[in-house]
């Protein structure tokens, strides 16, 4: 399925809580959080962005809808703040972004853990032990809260930082894509997460290789062909660059998962009475 693509409008204001400062932009459908290919890890962490939020939609977890956004040469020009009008610069073109959640705030562990059910914590702790994904802590939880009709309502953003292998093919191989994560000890849902093996066992089954594929396929070309300054791209076509994604994760799927049970394992180490074990 094609990914919504949007014509940047206005610029509204940065975001400076994120590290490569995205922010809040009117396009012509909507209000969406933008993260830009001229700031931080460039196209790579839009590449993570779509990738992890694809997998997350296609697993049903709950992610604002993402959309490419179209930045036109003119865009931002009288903006006054230098570093923004760089990043604007080097952004030319497509970007990506998140809807806008109206009066969503940060998830605070020690204020919001009764609010996420066992069942979705550990499957967003399965998703980020899959994707690697380092920045989901409780000193960065990138979770906001928001409150709906039932209630309040999870939400994940802020993926960037996932897939931390691509910004070095050369060292990816079948060991790595099948490496456990360590990082996952100190992930914000860990301790309020129910059996993650069961997580595991709910989710596996819904990421064949053709759904791995229909995450892919949608990526725009010349985001999976872009190269951080002065580095040649790492493939030489976006087929062959979409071919090494889903062998990695083709791999990293393939039984038995020593990342799940690693997970599984520090779930288990946990202290009862770790500092983040809010629910009881």
């Amino acid at each position: 399925m094609p990914i919504d693509t949007h014509a940047a409008q206005r610029y509204v204001t940065p975001l400076r809580e994120g590290g490569s400062l995205p922010a809040l932009v009117d396009t012509d459908g909507g209000m969406y959080v933008v993260k830009f290919r001229g700031a931080g890890q460039g196209a790579r962490a839009l590449l993570a962005e779509l990738i992890v939020g694809g997998i997350a939609e296609r697993l049903g977890l709950p992610l604002p809808p993402l959309a490419l956004v179209e930045l036109s040469p003119e865009f931002g020009r009288a903006e006054p703040d230098p570093e923004i009008q760089d990043i604007l610069k080097g952004s030319r073109g497509l970007n990506v972004g998140l809807e806008f959640v109206p009066g969503a705030f940060a998830y605070e562990p020690s204020a919001h853990a009764d609010l996420v059910p066992p069942d979705l914590a550990a499957d967003v702790v399965w998703l980020d032990a899959l994707t690697t994904n380092i920045d989901r802590t409780a000193r960065n939880p990138n979770l906001l809260v928001a409150r709906s009709d039932d209630g309040p309502r999870l939400w994940l953003i802020d993926h960037g930082a996932a897939l931390y292998f691509h910004h070095d093919w050369s060292g990816v191989d079948a060991e790595r894509a099948r490496a456990p994560f360590p990082p996952i000890r100190d992930h914000v849902l860990l301790p309020v997460a129910g059996p993650v093996e069961a997580a595991d066992a709910r989710l596996a089954p819904a990421l064949d290789a053709d759904a791995i594929r229909e995450v892919l396929d949608p990526i725009p070309d010349d985001l999976l062909l872009d190269a951080p300054e002065g580095r040649e791209p790492a493939f030489e076509t976006a087929g062959s660059a979409r071919d090494a994604y889903a062998e990695f994760f083709r791999e990293r799927l393939t039984a038995p998962r020593r990342w799940v049970e690693d997970a599984a394992r520090a779930q288990g180490e946990r202290p009862d009475d770790s500092p983040l074990a809010y629910r009881r």
